[in-house]
């Protein structure tokens, strides 16, 4: 449930968002598929379905973030390089792949979330390796294509996915 305008609703237009946000959505989706627009809760309902668009961005941001700090600790812990990490980068790049695919309208947000992937990943990866936060550069190191395509010895061979 999103953080949206606290709007009653009287009792004859249903259930009141704040009340119980599952059966309102159970409530909104029948009164649209029934054309019933006049009972429908505009503010909260354009509110919901705009949250759905920042949840696709922060899928993307998310997989991304996991990419980044797998390739941090990569370059920084070299005797610690596991073929688990690898194989989470391609994960993580198959699913953010997949976002993207399904979320061409992302693309205008590139830059923004590589931005914001990387200020996560850095401060996770000063954090699983116990190195300084300074060790990690502040502006990413990686361009979007090299974080998407660089190769690591434990990439499946596969490019089917």
């Amino acid at each position: 449930m999103s953080a949206v305008k606290a709007t009653a609703r009287p009792s004859e237009a249903g259930t009141a968002y704040e009340d119980d946000f599952y059966t309102w959505t159970q409530e909104q989706g029948a009164r649209l598929r029934a054309g019933d627009f006049a009972g429908l809760d505009l503010d909260n309902l354009a509110e919901e379905i705009e949250s759905l668009g920042r949840t696709e961005f922060n899928s993307l941001v998310s997989a991304w973030r996991v990419i980044l700090l797998h390739m941090l600790k990569w370059e920084h812990q070299p005797e610690l390089r596991t073929r688990s990490w690898a194989i989470s980068i391609h994960a993580h790049r198959n699913n953010a792949a997949d976002v993207l695919k399904d979320n061409p309208g992302l693309k205008s947000r590139l830059a923004e979330g590589l931005e914001r992937a990387y200020r996560g990943a850095r401060l996770e990866a000063a954090n699983e390796t116990g190195l300084p936060l300074k060790t990690f550069p502040t502006a990413c190191p990686y361009t979007r294509e090299e974080m998407l395509a660089r190769p690591f010895p434990a990439d499946p061979d596969d490019t089917t996915d």
